[in-house]
């Protein structure tokens, strides 16, 4: 049952990282705050999003860095007809 509750915790925190990319106002330690882990616990969030398929990249805005979620054009005309 730990093991299932432990899996089950990552793939929500997983969940999180990705909808906070989404909105494009995140850095890697303003991540790790606001989900309230550390940064290197981020960096593996951020790199197991990217093995499932997800193009997450960093961009610099302002004085910073934050991530962003890059869509190629026509992903998004193949996703809106496709599925």
């Amino acid at each position: 049952m730990k093991l299932y509750q432990r899996s089950q915790e990552i793939e929500q925190r997983l969940d999180h990282v990705l909808r906070l990319i989404r909105t494009g106002r995140y850095s890697t330690p303003r991540l790790a705050e606001t989900i309230g882990v550390s940064i290197p616990t981020i960096s593996r969030c951020v790199a197991a999003l990217r093995e499932r398929g997800h193009d997450i990249r960093p961009r610099r805005q302002g004085n910073g860095w934050r991530y962003v979620m890059h869509r190629p054009a026509g992903e998004r005309t193949a996703r809106a007809g496709g599925s």
